[in-house]
Formats: structure tokens, sequence, C-alpha cells
């Protein structure tokens, strides 16, 4: 069974910081593509960052560049998402997806994605 299990969400103030984790089990994690994306309240899915399958190479939506880093660790089958500077505009679910073909995560396209952990930044 493929399972992605996020954690580390949480209530923060502005300016603090999170990390989110991911791990996988049920698939060969380091033949996958993974990405977090989210959902605030009321709106549409978000591509927040992408990384490849060997962990060289990140991308990330304009509005968390400089702000979040994503890593993955592949002996742990566990993607990281390091949040710092949070702002209120960053509050909402938060989930990770994998898939084979690294372009299609950005187009919010995935084979697996996990359930979710709750953001929330506000004072």
């Amino acid at each position: 069974e493929v399972q992605l299990v996020e954690s580390g969400g949480g209530l923060v103030q502005p300016g603090e910081s999170l990390r989110l984790s991911c791990t996988a089990s049920g698939f060969t994690f380091n033949n996958y593509a993974m990405s977090w994306v989210r959902q605030a309240p009321g709106k549409g899915l978000e591509w927040v960052s992408s990384i490849n399958d060997g962990g060289d190479s990140t991308y990330y939506t304009p509005s968390v560049k400089g702000r979040f880093t994503l890593s993955r660790d592949n002996a742990k089958n566990t993607l990281y998402l390091e949040m710092n500077n949070l702002k209120p505009e960053d509050t909402a679910m938060y989930y990770c997806a994998a898939d084979g073909r690294l372009s299609r995560l950005r187009l919010l396209q995935y084979r697996y994605r996990g359930q979710g952990t709750q953001v929330t930044v506000s004072s």
C-alpha cells in the first residue's frame, strides 16, 4: 500500500519557522520526483516546490523562494520542507506529492499524494 504521511504543521506567528516532513512507503521513493503543494482556505491547489529524484535540483514558486528550502533523504524515504519567515499568506493545508516525471508536478499532476498537514500563520 502506497502511503505519503505528512507531519510538522502547526500554528505559528508571522516570521517564525516550521519544518514539514513527508514519509513515503509502498513505492521506490528514490525513483520519484517529489513536491509540496498547498491549498489555502477557499482557494485552489497551488504548487509550492519540487525536487528531482536524486535531490540535486529544486524548484520553487516565486512567493516562497528564499524563504523555503526543499530537501530529501532517500535513505530515510523522507521529504522535507524548511519554511522560514512565514507569512499569513502561507496559511494552507500542505500536501506532499510524488510522480515519476518532475515536469508533471509543477502542473499539479502526480501519481501519489498524502493527506496533508495544516500550517496556520497568525498573530
